[in-house]
């Protein structure tokens, strides 16, 4: 595994509960990064030579801000490129997310701003257009994203009906429970490929406020808290991995033969498939299904 990109999340926490939301994001959700966790993983990246960008994500980072403005700081010290994921509910006004942003200005790569309508009641809410054009002012590169609602890009549409500025929605986390009902579904067995993750040889993983490192959420593949970060890299091998190894041979529906798992006839898509499948196994595999976070359970701190 060579890593280009470590995602953070900074926090389970979120200020929002979004239907759609790959984490289980809410106010009542637990775990939080230290500073000292931080500077811990970002030495770990610093150790592999091959790391170059760093995102601080959630959750709603913003909710720890002394704590996000010092992360960001120290990763663009040693050297990385570094970005944000936010809601921008800080947003309250254009002036206001000025003094928000300001002190990221000389040190942000990347701010990136959820705005659809699982976050506002409008594709671009006034906080993220706010927050867009304080960015804008203060020279710092801004996008935003956008996943479209289950009937826009149900798991039968090509990529080229979804609505402009949209990507597709994933039945993982929450959303598989909340959104999957309103989804075009199709045979369990059609799910023969993981279509958005590449778990052969994945260039960025997402890293929890446990440790755990995930090359897709849930799915862990060691802990920075208590392995190298290099180390994990050299020693991951996915075709023997419990869980990625049959997804790599045929995907969800592999990973429901393999462990003869029961199910339904059909699903929303692959990630609708794969995360059931994961929650059916994970007392079988709690090393490498975890934290309770990801898998909507109250979770210890």
């Amino acid at each position: 595994m060579k890593l280009s990109g470590l995602h953070l999340l900074l926090t389970y926490r979120c200020d929002s509960e979004c239907e759609h939301c790959f984490v289980w994001g809410s106010p009542q959700q637990q775990g939080t990064m230290t500073l000292q966790d931080i500077e811990h993983i970002l030495e770990q990246a610093r150790d592999t030579g091959t790391v170059r960008w760093i995102y601080f994500e959630g959750g709603e980072p913003f909710l720890y801000y002394p704590i996000l403005l010092a992360g960001v700081r120290m990763a663009a010290g040693m050297g990385f490129q570094t970005g944000i994921v936010s809601n921008s509910y800080w947003a309250n006004s254009e002036t206001d997310a000025v003094e928000w942003l300001r002190p990221f200005a000389d040190f942000l790569q990347d701010l990136s701003v959820s705005s659809d309508i699982f976050h506002a009641n409008e594709p671009l809410s006034p906080q993220a257009a706010r927050a867009q054009a304080a960015a804008q002012r203060l020279g710092i590169p801004v996008g935003v994203i956008a996943v479209c609602q289950p009937e826009a890009g149900d798991a039968s549409a090509s990529l080229g009906q979804l609505p402009a500025g949209e990507s597709r929605l994933m039945y993982r986390g929450r959303a598989a429970e909340v959104l999957a009902s309103r989804a075009v579904r199709r045979n369990w067995s059609e799910f023969t490929a993981c279509p958005y993750e590449d778990l052969r040889d994945p260039e960025r993983v997402h890293v929890d406020p446990f440790g755990h490192m995930h090359v897709c959420q849930g799915i862990s593949v060691g802990n920075l808290y208590r392995t190298a970060l290099r180390d994990i890299c050299q020693a991951y091998d996915p075709v023997a991995h419990d869980i990625t190894g049959p997804l790599l041979e045929g995907g969800p529906a592999e990973l429901v033969r393999r462990y003869g798992l029961p199910h339904e006839k059909d699903y929303a898509d692959a990630c609708h498939l794969c995360y059931e499948a994961r929650r059916a196994l994970r007392a079988r595999f709690p090393h490498l299904l975890l934290p309770d976070q990801m898998y909507g359970l109250p979770g210890k701190v």
